[in-house]
């Protein structure tokens, strides 16, 4: 095999592990947004440090934010935003969608590109709504990556209608931004259901701690010019990157612990306590944190994803290893993320013998036995931890570039390896 392949191990014994995850990716870039827009410094306590979030702290250098280390945490001191700056946004949806309106309360121009797949990634309703908020961007009437910020120092803001369906980045982008926008803005979304709700209701609240004021309708949101507060910002686990080591558990007929899990919190990946439940767990919450023991066997899974699809690789992985078929749904917008998850998913996993097949908006699986083979994971990092979870129970699956990880986990690989094999 290339050496870029890695050989996902088997598990030949129920695992039973603790595993302490690093700091949220969403929390994490929504802090450094924040605390680059504040009216004194920040400390952003326990951050994750991965490529999509150091993406984000190097852009905010290059318009002007000192972004320092403090030990294990980033501590920020806002400047004056300013241009010429050049950014690069990688394949991070956060850094493409939350950076523009930042760019454009820049004096200068901010030219703004990132991977190849980024420039298919859906960027044209914020850059129309940033326009009609008084915004000027050179796309080359493309609406998409790369374009260029013709920063004034100031946007005017006010009212703006936008189609989210793509992402709900789109409108969470425009409100960190908002307090300083002259007038505000009142953010109205006109289409289809705005996925990931969670992350809006995440946005929301963190503005609030900064001392915003927000309102909040159906599918409107308002936030009236002011002042954002410097403050520090306790960054989470990610829950979100716990479901392939919860989900372990339920392959193995295990257990596995991450500690410090949130008693209430706006993350979508807190969702796995009930979706791993209706598969079979047995799940728990106590002072080590939240801890899942699978039972040998679980079946499928009936799920509308709408509001946490970022949940789907790993449950599609599980899906495919159940004693039952799965039908996951609401999650047509997944098309347009990393990679066409969608097709992905469905592709790698009748490679493997798999029974899948795509619905207009979510994936229909049926187990089958399953056999090893090369997973390709198409530069999406929770493609890699989809074919961990398969390995658990398929010899011989080898794993694509798992370096792409570095997106969000860059230590998976060896987290993983530590839980399934231990010392």
């Amino acid at each position: 095999m290339p050496s870029s392949h890695w050989s996902a191990p088997v598990a030949d014994a129920p695992v039973d592990a603790t595993v302490r995850l690093p700091g949220s990716k969403s929390m994490t870039n929504r802090a450094l947004i924040l605390a680059a827009l504040a009216d004194g410094p920040a400390l952003v306590r326990r951050p994750l440090r991965s490529r999509d979030t150091l993406l984000m702290a190097q852009a905010l250098r290059a318009l002007g934010v000192a972004v320092d280390e403090d030990g294990a945490d980033w501590r920020v001191t806002p400047g004056a935003l300013a241009g010429p700056a050049r950014v690069d946004v990688g394949l991070a949806g956060t850094v493409m969608r939350f950076l523009p309106p930042v760019a454009a309360l820049a004096d200068g121009d901010v030219a703004i590109d990132g991977d190849p797949r980024a420039r298919e990634r859906p960027m044209g309703p914020m850059i129309t709504a940033l326009r009609a908020l008084g915004a000027e961007i050179d796309d080359g009437g493309r609406g998409a990556l790369p374009f260029t910020v013709r920063g004034g120092g100031a946007v005017k803001g006010g009212p703006v209608t936008i189609d989210a369906s793509g992402s709900s980045q789109l409108v969470s982008g425009l409100l960190l931004a908002a307090p300083r926008f002259d007038e505000g803005v009142h953010v109205r979304h006109e289409g289809p259901p705005v996925p990931s709700a969670p992350h809006l209701a995440m946005t929301v609240r963190m503005l609030q701690e900064a001392g915003a004021r927000v309102e909040t309708g159906a599918d409107e949101w308002r936030v009236a010019p002011g002042p954002i507060r410097g403050r520090d910002w306790d960054i989470e686990p990610d829950l979100s990157n716990a479901a392939q080591f919860l989900g372990a558990a339920l392959v193995t007929g295990g257990r596995v612990t991450v500690p410090d899990w949130p008693a209430e919190t706006t993350q979508p990946g807190d969702a796995l306590r009930g979706l791993l439940a209706r598969m079979g767990a047995r799940v728990s919450s106590g002072p080590d944190g939240l801890t899942v023991r699978g039972t040998g066997t679980f079946q499928g899974l009936e799920a509308d994803l709408h509001d946490v699809g970022e949940l789907t690789p790993v449950l599609a992985a599980l899906a495919a290893l159940a004693s039952s078929p799965s039908r996951l749904t609401g999650i047509a917008h997944l098309r347009g993320h990393e990679t066409d998850r969608l097709a992905a998913l469905v592709g790698e996993l009748n490679a493997l013998g798999g029974d899948a097949r795509e619905l207009p908006d979510g994936l229909e699986i049926r187990p089958r036995p399953l056999h090893g083979g090369v997973f390709h994971t198409y530069d999406d990092h929770r493609m890699v931890m989809a074919a961990a979870v398969l390995g658990l129970a398929v010899p011989g699956v080898q794993v694509e570039n798992p370096a792409t990880v570095g997106k969000t986990l860059p230590q998976f690989t060896d987290l993983w390896t530590a839980m399934v094999r231990p010392a």
